[in-house]
């Protein structure tokens, strides 16, 4: 898809049943919609209209020269106004929760319930952007003096434990069209965030879905996200920070749940 003013970015899309209620996927840092979100889409497709997207620098999203949040977030509504969708619920993993609660912030009547999973609303002590400032402008010089090698060598570091071929072949292709530097940015960028001031602010129904074994955004930080926004569901999955990409784990039932229960109480 073409999105005037800003470029082209990847969609995925389920029609689901006439009429339903649309949720607008949103990825985790170094994923794609499709990785994501994969194990996911039939079951919710069943009962919603669902849309997914790539995030700049990710897989097949926008192209970008400096990674920011809140672009990723403009991004989701200028693809909304492009579908025709009036308002819907932002679904997002990991990364995907700032730019979930972005959207929300930035575009009140576009957004009309948060499902945040595996996320927070800060993800890390107060000190350590200052040590990241100092160290990822480097890391973001290198992948622009050699991307293919760099964007590599994070490829396969992501498939180096999964056994299945198949299953590393297809992460390779969604992840071939990264950009390492805009990854890195990301990665700044995440570490950046911070919505403790605002997040008790939160006027729309919401779902926090806990990944309960998370060891990359630690439990207690996904209980304090729920604690703070006013009204929110916990709902918990017993799994680590990729249970979403785990069929053997609830996270699939866990995150209809959480979605059913935000559609009904924005109803």
């Amino acid at each position: 898809m073409d999105l005037e003013g800003r470029g082209r970015i990847r969609v995925v899309e389920y029609k689901g049943p006439e009429g339903a209620p649309t949720l607008f996927l949103l990825h985790g840092l170094g994923a794609t919609g499709a990785l994501n979100w994969l194990t996911a889409f039939s079951d919710l497709a069943e009962r919603y209209h669902v849309v997914a997207v790539d995030h700049r620098g990710h897989g097949y999203g926008i192209p970008t020269r400096r990674f920011r949040l809140r672009d990723c977030a403009d991004d989701v509504i200028a693809v909304a106004d492009v579908l025709g969708i009036r308002e819907f619920i932002a679904v997002g993993y990991s990364m995907g929760g700032p730019i979930a609660k972005l959207c929300w912030s930035r575009h009140p009547a576009r957004v009309r319930g948060l499902v945040l999973c595996a996320t927070a609303k800060h993800f890390t002590p107060q000190q350590y952007p200052v040590l990241t400032r100092a160290i990822l402008p480097g890391a973001v010089l290198g992948a622009r003096i050699a991307p293919k090698l760099v964007l590599g060598q994070i490829i396969e570091g992501m498939v180096r434990d999964i056994p299945s071929p198949k299953i590393r072949d297809y992460v390779r292709k969604e992840m071939s069209g990264a950009d390492p530097a805009a990854l890195a940015q990301a990665t700044r960028a995440v570490i950046r965030f911070s919505s403790r001031n605002w997040i008790s602010n939160i006027a729309v129904p919401t779902a926090v879905v806990v990944t309960t074994r998370d060891k990359i955004v630690p439990t207690r930080r996904q209980y304090a996200l729920a604690a703070a926004i006013p009204g929110a569901k916990q709902f918990e999955v017993d799994g680590d920070h990729f249970a979403c990409a785990d069929r053997q784990s609830d996270f699939v039932p866990e995150l209809l749940a959480a979605c059913d229960h935000v559609n009904a109480a924005a109803a």
